[in-house]
């Protein structure tokens, strides 16, 4: 009977201490995180900077940067990448165009996109409608193509001239091509903007006199992730949020951060041929710092800009049909 006894309570302390032992080495399982190769995901870089995911027990198994958001959103299609730090506009295409199950569970920042010119050709905004001006823009549905028919709209600029004008390339060519007095004009997002300075050209538009209350990017999940694992969920925002508020109290500790983390990501996002040429980039913490203050940094989403931006590009023929907002919007851990 003692023997019985002793083996009971042998079983049962076994059973608790596992236990015990399951639930203190309990990680979230690995997460696949993908951002764009800008400035705009200030608040990841630094995140991952700080130790903030880690701190949090997020567990990231990928952590890789796209050079435009128009290629995040099709890494988002993947089965390995379940966050991303994306443009709302990229997004919504995702989501509309290739059925990519998303939600946006936070907003990263408003604004980020801008007109920079040669100002020996370009006086005026109209000048950009004259033969033989060079403008650069990405590609066509990008975040960037969309603001830059928003500017033709609001300044009832000449569409076909404009289009005429047009030279389709990614943001690193374009302040290349800058450099080496290719283009006269760039439409690309920050940093990149900002960048195109040192190649003597001045900023003429950004986007917030273009587009006020424009959100610039968003927080992504993969609907599979907020369906089993919410609380990981709830772990990523509040994440974004302490990245967020650290980047405003510590402005020119975040733009030293950005300009090492974008420089260490050269390597990944550029093209090989590219990379001797692009060592002409001087991306200086001043250069990020000054960059940075052309954003809104904040998690606040307007799901009213959502909507206006889901109608805006039905109207331009990107997205087939309009739908709610709300079927891509989740925000219940932004309260």
């Amino acid at each position: 009977m003692k023997r019985q006894l002793l083996c009971i309570v042998v079983w049962i302390l076994v059973l608790f201490n596992g236990k015990g032992f399951a639930q203190e080495q309990r990680i979230e399982p690995p997460l696949g995180i993908a951002v764009e190769y800008t400035n705009h995901a200030a608040s990841a870089y630094i995140a991952q900077s700080k130790g903030y995911f880690k701190e949090a027990g997020l567990n990231l198994s990928i952590y890789e940067s796209y050079a435009t958001g128009t290629a995040l959103a099709a890494a988002l299609a993947r089965g390995d990448i379940q966050v991303a730090y994306i443009c709302l506009v990229p997004a919504i295409n995702a989501f509309a165009n290739a059925r990519v199950p998303i939600k946006i569970v936070a907003g990263t920042h408003k604004y980020g996109y801008g007109l920079a010119v040669n100002p020996q050709r370009i006086k005026s905004i109209e000048d950009l409608t004259r033969p033989g001006i060079r403008l650069g823009c990405v590609q066509v549905g990008s975040a960037a193509d969309v603001v830059l028919h928003k500017m033709i709209d609001k300044f009832g600029l000449s569409q076909a001239a404009i289009q005429k004008n047009i030279r389709r390339m990614n943001p690193a060519k374009q302040i290349l091509a800058a450099k080496m007095g290719r283009l006269d004009a760039v439409f690309v997002p920050e940093h990149w903007t900002t960048l195109s300075e040192t190649a003597g050209f001045k900023m003429l538009l950004t986007a917030k006199d273009i587009w006020p209350g424009m959100q610039g990017s968003v927080l992504v999940v993969k609907e599979d992730l907020l369906i089993h694992q919410p609380e990981t969920v709830r772990k990523l925002v509040n994440v974004l949020k302490m990245a967020t508020a650290w980047a405003h109290e510590n402005p020119v500790e975040a733009a030293d951060i950005l300009a090492s983390k974008l420089l260490q990501a050269s390597d990944q996002i550029l093209p090989a041929a590219m990379k001797e040429t692009a060592k002409q980039f001087s991306l200086s913490s001043d250069i990020m710092q000054r960059s940075m203050q052309r954003l809104e940094y904040t998690t606040d989403i307007d799901p009213t800009m959502v909507q206006d931006t889901i109608d805006y590009l039905v109207l331009q023929g990107y997205i087939k049909k309009r739908f709610n907002a709300d079927t891509i919007l989740d925000l219940r851990f932004m309260k």
